[in-house]
């Protein structure tokens, strides 16, 4: 695995003009040193505790719990058909405690939860902990705490920077274009959302899966201590490792354009609708992509005065509302 690349004093103005647009991992080293969280957590994990509690208004938790047996890999059951963990409702308060009264412990069940959104949960925290990085891009920070655990490779449609603010964390992380590497799981029933590779990355089957080592070939590191942050560009596969037996992430992910969440529903319902066919059609059907969709012989529509390219036009927002009423209609059919 090759170390991911790392950058120190960093400001938004070139986050902006080169990282986000390079899209490729970055480590930000110390970007966040200054928070009052991380220096909290630097004391000790009760004085992180405390400190998120001052922000605490009862705010409710879903939170995935599951034996020590599982050593916080949260993945599917033998069965696939449910998983090996469990999801419990209760408070983010009585979350932040339990996690710490069961740190150490090796019998302690694996807890996580996950991408609680800051102002609801704990209102104030992310004014009080900045990230100037993000401003104006319209992020949402979440917050995301737990015991050691394991989250198994996957991608976010979104463009992300994550935060270690309390514990550490191994951030592991592969190319988009090796998908093909990383057997990925069921598309529509995952753990939290998004699908994931079925490949255990500390443990590797390579008799089962072994496309793998080429992908581990290609696969980025980086261990992070509090206060380091990375930046995830869309569609890079992940895993992260929290290590510690108290740890809290906070992330920020925004989106490129309205259109970013239809993407994925776009590529299930060419699934649906291509990839059954025969092998010539559905290579008629790649040239109507590659030509269309990813352009890969230039501006398909440029022989068409700009008047006239309808669908093919500049993505306005009555363009926009107009696609997806041509698209609603043609669903709607049997």
């Amino acid at each position: 695995m090759t170390p991911i690349r790392e950058i120190t004093n960093l400001d938004p103005a070139r986050f902006r003009a080169e990282v986000v647009p390079g899209y490729a991992p970055v480590v930000l080293r110390g970007v966040a040193r200054d928070w009052p969280l991380v220096a909290a957590a630097a004391q000790s994990d009760q004085a992180a505790v405390d400190y998120l509690l001052g922000f605490d208004r009862g705010a409710a938790a879903e939170a995935f719990v599951g034996p020590a047996a599982i050593k916080g890999r949260f993945f599917y059951a033998d069965d696939m058909r449910s998983f090996n963990f469990e999801r419990r409702q209760g408070s983010l308060a009585d979350l932040l405690r339990y996690v710490l009264a069961i740190g150490g412990r090796e019998d302690a069940p694996s807890v996580y939860a996950g991408a609680l959104e800051t102002p609801d949960a704990v209102p104030g925290l992310a004014e009080a902990n900045p990230m100037p990085l993000v401003d104006g891009l319209g992020a949402d920070p979440r917050i995301w705490v737990g015991n050691a655990s394991t989250v198994s490779s996957h991608f976010d449609a979104s463009d992300n920077v994550a935060v270690v603010a309390a514990g550490k964390r191994r951030f592991t992380l592969f190319p988009p274009d090796q998908i093909h590497n990383l057997y990925v799981g069921p598309l529509d029933h995952n753990m939290a959302g998004q699908p994931a590779s079925m490949v255990e990355l500390n443990n590797p089957d390579f008799e089962r899966f072994p496309r793998f080592r080429e992908a581990l070939a290609h696969a980025l590191v980086a261990e992070l201590e509090p206060g380091d942050a990375i930046y995830i560009p869309a569609l890079w596969w992940h895993q992260v490792d929290a290590l510690s037996p108290f740890n809290v992430l906070m992330n920020y992910w925004w989106a490129d354009s309205p259109d970013m969440a239809a993407r994925f529903d776009a590529m299930v319902h060419a699934v649906l609708t291509v990839s059954h066919l025969p092998e010539n059609r559905r290579a008629a059907w790649r040239a109507m992509f590659d030509t269309f969709v990813f352009k890969r012989h230039g501006e398909p529509a440029a022989h068409l005065a700009p008047e006239h390219r309808s669908v093919l036009g500049a993505p306005t927002p009555r363009l926009r509302d107009y696609i997806k009423g041509y698209l609603m209609r043609g669903l709607g059919r049997p």
